[in-house]
């Protein structure tokens, strides 16, 4: 789980990211309220496994997209979410520089992708990820920190 200390070693980034993400979720959109508050909760999560030594079965079995799933089933416009494209100046890890001119809606849809495959992998063996020789779960989930980090940032610029 080394992984999530490097990732997580700077808490009051992640504190000031939970507090604006908390304030930009008090809209009246249900559909942006509930993606935003999503996001929060979920690296709410990471920080919960890391501080606790938790299992990472329990994170990917408690990580969700169901407002994602909701507001793609609903037709909601991601561009409520946040218009534009993503900066090269809110990138402060070298693995997002690829995100670089990225949409809302593009990288919403990125974490929703690997968050069902972290779930199907996960089910598909049995219910854990603990043996798995050939995938690397964890740098997906690190990579999937990093990911909804960024969708934080770019939501709050």
């Amino acid at each position: 789980m080394s992984w999530i200390a490097i990732a997580i070693g700077a808490i009051g980034e992640l504190r000031e990211l939970f507090g604006l993400l908390t304030a930009k979720s008090k809209t009246t959109n249900v559909h942006k309220k509930m993606i935003i508050r999503e996001l929060r909760d979920n690296l709410k999560r990471y920080e919960s496994v890391f501080k606790n030594r938790l299992s990472i079965n329990a994170l990917i079995d408690d990580i969700s997209n169901e407002a994602i799933e909701k507001a793609i089933n609903d037709n909601f416009n991601f561009k409520k979410l946040k218009k534009g494209y993503i900066p090269e100046s809110i990138i402060h890890e070298p693995r997002n520089r690829k995100y670089i001119g990225w949409t809302a809606e593009a990288i919403v849809e990125k974490i929703d992708e690997k968050t069902e495959e972290l779930k199907s992998i996960k089910r598909l063996n049995g219910g854990t990820v603990a043996s798995l020789a050939k995938t690397n779960i964890n740098l997906m989930l690190s990579n999937q920190f990093y990911r909804m980090k960024l969708l934080g940032r770019f939501i709050n610029e």
